[in-house]
């Protein structure tokens, strides 16, 4: 019955599998298998006329060409693809051939994963590969994998299907080697960052996931419930205060990466599970920050990819410092003729409609001022650019401008149309930061479900006292996606956000007793297609019988096949319910 679920390779491997066994051959041996040398590493250290070098490999089976007593394979390991030459006589140099004639050409598959010992050489079409001497099954794949075919470069029947990468990334990164080069390069990117501030001596901190009080951005949260303790917890939406309170504890530099959660929207831009990267240094401001991000910058473009030029989409994109720097109300102002400066909340609305961006009642002014730079300055910045000055309202934790009050010193980084980075002045005035918070709340009471808690925890740390400080946040999976060139977010997540896999309705067997017919015969005809009983009605008697006596032959059910007159009673009975 089991067999009803699987393809017929599925059903052959599984056979396969069993023979091996059978043969007392452990097709997912315990013991470790040695490996002291890998393809990219064999291919580069290679030289004709040099001593021969033995090597142990293991990897993938990903290609076969079996000629008789002699074939080839390609294998896959971590760095690559090489080729395996494999004889006859070399890997049962006895009487014994069972490991080549049955076990290496007829129980192994494409997907297998193989050791082989052996010495490297040249074959006489040129390609460095490794002369077999002994082969050892190290697991066996149930599974077959997509066939994807190349030949002159151009690449065949590819894997492609969006859903389906996403949703199998384990297979994605198999048969699309650029797939997997994405994800190295986002560990590299990782690494260069995390250098770039260990260099400077700042520290990496951890600070909780699940918080009391998601604070330290303006966001819908997720919310679990603790059971311990009888209480709703929050998925952390940012890690900013938690880092300001390390920076009262004493600590003059710290950053982490930061797994945040936001109970907001998907679209090729924005993921609910996401990471940012923040960093908080005492005695900075957000023009030292700039300097900083600039820089930080430059140095990981060069060190992941050799240049500070990337091509994403249309555009190529230089992130060689320094960065332009414009003010919100200029972008403003350059980009619709209106300047914003000094208008109330019934002005802007006024705007707004002017202008055709989207405003509702629970929106105070800060939120107004950012659907109108959303919606018509943001997609306009393609270099990266610093849009600074932020008014007061659209920045609860931000300090206020030292030269205008109703601004605040914060600079958002704007590359290729979207924001990559976030930077304050942090506000370390504790009465200031209570009177925000309290504003942050009478938009909470309007209806902003976007819109801070108070946090009197942080408050009462504000009030022992916190240097003057600049933070900054910038998206990880953003910044992968510019350095390697991807205009979709799940192109850079290994396993974004999907909706539940759809599956097709089928009744349950029991079900199809009402027809007359039996478990058994009703799980071959849910295999031929017919999920549910009135399906049948619709069924030629004759076509059916012949479909479903095959199905029987085919998967060795053994069963008594059915009459062409009990398959038309069938019909009929399915057409009466």
């Amino acid at each position: 019955m089991q067999n009803l679920e699987r393809s017929e390779q599925e059903i052959i491997r599984r056979q396969s599998l069993d023979e091996l066994r059978e043969m007392g051959i452990d097709p997912y041996p315990a013991a470790m298998y040695e490996v002291n040398a890998w393809s990219a590493d064999i291919k580069e250290s290679f030289r004709d006329g040099a001593e021969r070098r033995q090597v142990s490999i293991a990897g993938r089976i990903m290609g076969r060409r079996i000629m008789g007593k002699a074939s080839f394979v390609e294998l896959m390991d971590a760095q690559g693809r090489i080729q395996a030459y494999i004889t006859r006589d070399d890997i049962c140099p006895g009487e014994d051939k069972e490991l080549y004639n049955t076990v290496f050409k007829k129980l192994t598959d494409i997907g297998d994963f193989i050791g082989i010992t052996g010495y490297v050489f040249r074959t006489r079409t040129g390609e460095i590969s490794v002369h077999t001497e002994t082969l050892t099954i190290l697991s066996k794949s149930l599974k077959p994998l997509p066939v994807v075919k190349v030949k002159d470069g151009v690449t065949y029947d590819r894997f492609s299907d969006p859903e389906l990468r996403y949703r199998q990334r384990y297979v994605d990164l198999l048969v699309n080697e650029e797939v997997k080069d994405i994800f190295v390069k986002r560990t590299r990117i990782f690494d260069a960052m995390r250098a770039f501030f260990n260099q400077k001596g700042y520290l990496e901190m951890d600070t909780p996931v699940l918080q009391s009080i998601p604070g330290g951005a303006a966001a819908r949260p997720f919310i679990t419930h603790m059971n311990a303790l009888d209480i709703d917890l929050y998925l952390r939406i940012a890690n900013e205060l938690y880092l300001k309170r390390l920076i009262v504890g004493g600590f003059e530099g710290v950053y982490e990466f930061s797994r945040n959660f936001r109970n907001e929207g998907m679209d090729r831009t924005h993921n609910p599970e996401f990471t940012v990267m923040e960093i908080y240094v005492a005695y900075k401001d957000y023009t030292w920050m700039m300097s900083f991000t600039e820089q930080m910058l430059e140095h990981i473009a060069l060190q992941v990819l050799g240049t500070t030029k990337v091509k994403v989409g249309d555009h190529e994109i230089d992130f060689k410092a320094p960065y332009r720097r414009v003010t919100m109300i200029d972008a403003i102002r350059e980009h619709t003729g209106v300047d914003i400066s000094g208008m109330d909340e019934k002005q802007l609305r006024a705007v707004c409609r002017e202008l055709g961006v989207e405003e509702d009642e629970t929106m105070g002014k800060g939120k107004l001022i950012d659907e109108i730079f959303s919606e018509k300055a943001e997609g306009n910045y393609i270099q990266p650019t610093f849009i600074i000055d932020y008014p007061i309202e659209m920045s609860p934790l931000c300090k206020r401008h030292r030269d205008n009050p109703e601004l605040t010193e914060r600079f958002e980084l704007m590359v290729n149309g979207k924001e990559l980075a976030n930077a304050y002045s942090e506000l370390n005035d504790p009465i200031d930061q209570r009177e925000r918070f309290e504003e942050q709340l009478r938009l909470s009471e309007k209806g902003d479900d976007e819109a801070m808690f108070i946090d009197q925890d942080f408050l009462r740390a504000l009030e022992y006292g916190m240097p003057p400080t600049s933070g900054m946040g910038i998206g990880m999976d953003r910044l992968t996606m510019l350095l390697t060139g991807q205009t979709a977010i799940q192109e850079v997540l290994l396993f974004p956000m999907m909706r539940p896999e759809k599956t097709a309705k089928k009744d349950p067997l029991s079900r199809y007793a009402d027809a007359g017919i039996s478990e058994e015969w009703a799980a071959l005809l849910q295999k031929a297609g017919y999920l549910q009983v009135k399906s049948l009605s619709e069924a030629h008697p004759n076509k059916l019988h012949q479909e479903i006596c095959g199905l029987n032959k085919k998967f060795k059910m053994g069963m008594n096949n059915p009459s062409p007159e009990e398959v038309k009673t069938w019909t009929e009975h399915a057409s009466a319910l």
